[in-house]
């Protein structure tokens, strides 16, 4: 791979690193990436992608690959926010050499490990990563409620505390440095570049983030809660239930089921097949 020459994303104009994006996921699991340019920076935001520890792979100045990189030094930790090769450079080898050199470089910068998410369903990805040593440690799912179901039979209704986001932001970084394994995605960094207006509801031990997504649809951003039992988070849920009868909720496949997947499942949300994979493995 000695023709290959690895860059700092920040070096590209964005452009071109959006259309090489573009590229590598037009036929994504979840389908392709129809993200306009003027929201690049909105999704590079959501990733807390650091362009300048990120790395693009050139070959006779074509971009081949690209490896999006997320610092998390609060957990000692780099992850891999996203890596793609456009599809003419799939099998060139240029991909797992930058995986390669993202696992060295948080190496050399100190980092304690290395973490990505992956779909369970992605097979070819899936090897690759094993191959280089990443494990999972929790799975990752996605859930829905139909608008319209029955209401849930909890009966904890009016239990919720409203709070400002600054105050759930520091209560999710603590939990962050507690357990160390929530997904970025689910805490303060992803949660700011959020393009909605975020909500955050608490009760004793659990917290939740959500947005009001259109008229019909309510977004779970955030649901962690620190008992097993998750007596808490199924009284948010609940809650929120009560108060979108008519509309449909939804949870990305970013939700923990042992901090408040479990909840969700006990008020009737459907857990979705396709569901990622918390990898991890040492730098």
């Amino acid at each position: 791979m000695s023709d290959l020459k690895f860059v700092p994303a920040d070096t590209l104009a964005p452009d071109t690193l959006h259309t090489a994006f573009a590229s590598a996921f037009s036929d994504y699991l979840l389908g392709p990436f129809n993200l306009p340019l003027e929201q690049w920076p909105v999704f590079i935001g959501r990733q807390a992608a650091d362009l300048s520890l990120s790395r693009a792979a050139l070959r006779d100045g074509h971009l081949l690959a690209f490896a999006l990189v997320a610092p998390r030094p609060e957990i000692g930790h780099w992850r891999l926010a996203t890596m793609g090769a456009v599809p003419e450079a799939r099998g060139s080898g240029a991909a797992p050499a930058l995986l390669d050199d993202f696992i060295a470089r948080a190496a050399a910068a100190g980092m304690r490990g290395v973490e990505l998410e992956c779909f369970a369903q992605n097979e070819r990805a899936q090897r690759l990563y094993r191959a280089r040593g990443f494990e999972p440690v929790h799975p990752l799912y996605g859930y829905v409620r139909a608008a319209g179901a029955p209401l849930p039979t909890d009966d904890s209704a009016g239990v919720a505390s409203n709070i400002d986001v600054s105050t759930a932001f520091a209560w999710l970084d603590q939990c962050n440095i507690e357990f160390g394994d929530l997904p970025l995605q689910v805490t303060p960094p992803s949660l700011r570049a959020q393009p909605v207006a975020l909500q955050a509801w608490q009760r004793g031990s659990a917290q939740l983030v959500f947005a009001e997504s259109g008229p019909d649809t309510v977004v779970i951003h955030s649901l962690v809660d620190r008992e097993r039992g998750q007596e808490d988070a199924q009284a948010l849920v609940a809650q929120l239930v009560r108060q979108h009868l008519a509309c449909r909720i939804a949870v990305p496949q970013l939700q923990r089921p042992d901090l408040g997947g479990e909840a969700l499942e006990r008020l009737g949300f459907e857990r979705q097949p396709l569901h990622q994979l918390l990898m991890r493995r040492p730098a």
